[in-house]
């Protein structure tokens, strides 16, 4: 088990390109590589999960929609939406999936609570909730025992895209953020929060890579 964990923050990054630059990372990487988070935000994107149905997008407004490699089904990612993603070696760390999933959305849950926002989990619907309306939604994929892809945490964006389709699958599913439930949080105050709570979930020291 190794208890290094790179912390990469790469701003506002294209999801095509930081879905390939995961991929080649993930295909690249060696027995002892550190495992590594990212930390970004894209430009308007709907991303498709491995098995989305295509009449889960509604009306896409000439926002582009990307099919992608991940479980779940269909989501928005714009500015003002932290995006993290999780490039770990589950197997050498001794970590089911189930329990990676569980860790990430408890990590949310505690840094929410920072926040000053109380949430809650639903049963088989992964991700985040506040009082029945999404705050933050998870999708991996899991090759040769690692991982890749992530999760979004909605913190000051434009969620009209949200209701240009069902998100995640879920008919009439209302979003949320933290700029509505906890007007003067600081991002760059819930990304080291996040960081925090979920490297000490699963035993990592974190630090963030050298410049």
């Amino acid at each position: 088990m190794q208890t290094e964990l790179q912390v990469k923050k790469l701003g506002l990054v294209d999801y095509a390109l930081s879905w390939q630059a995961m991929c080649d990372f993930t295909e690249n990487r060696k027995p002892e590589t550190p495992d590594e988070i990212w930390i970004c935000e894209h430009p308007p994107v709907f991303t498709q999960g491995r098995h989305g149905k295509p009449e889960h997008i509604l009306n896409p407004h000439n926002i582009p929609v990307v099919q992608s490699d991940r479980g779940g089904q269909v989501t928005y990612h714009g500015p003002g939406q932290l995006i993290i993603y999780f490039l770990l070696d589950i197997k050498r760390q001794k970590l089911g999936i189930k329990n990676l999933v569980s860790a990430i959305e408890t990590a949310v849950q505690n840094t929410l609570q920072d926040c000053g926002i109380e949430s809650h989990l639903i049963c088989d619907a992964p991700g985040v909730y506040v009082k029945q309306c999404k705050i933050s939604s998870i999708g991996l994929r899991v090759k040769h025992g690692k991982t890749y892809h992530g999760l979004s945490l909605n913190v000051d964006m434009d969620l009209r895209p949200f209701s240009y389709i069902n998100p995640c699958g879920y008919q009439n599913l209302k979003m949320t953020q933290v700029k509505d439930l906890s007007p003067h949080t600081d991002k760059l105050a819930i990304e080291a929060s996040f960081v925090a709570h979920f490297s000490q979930a699963l035993g990592y020291t974190a630090f963030k890579e050298p410049k």
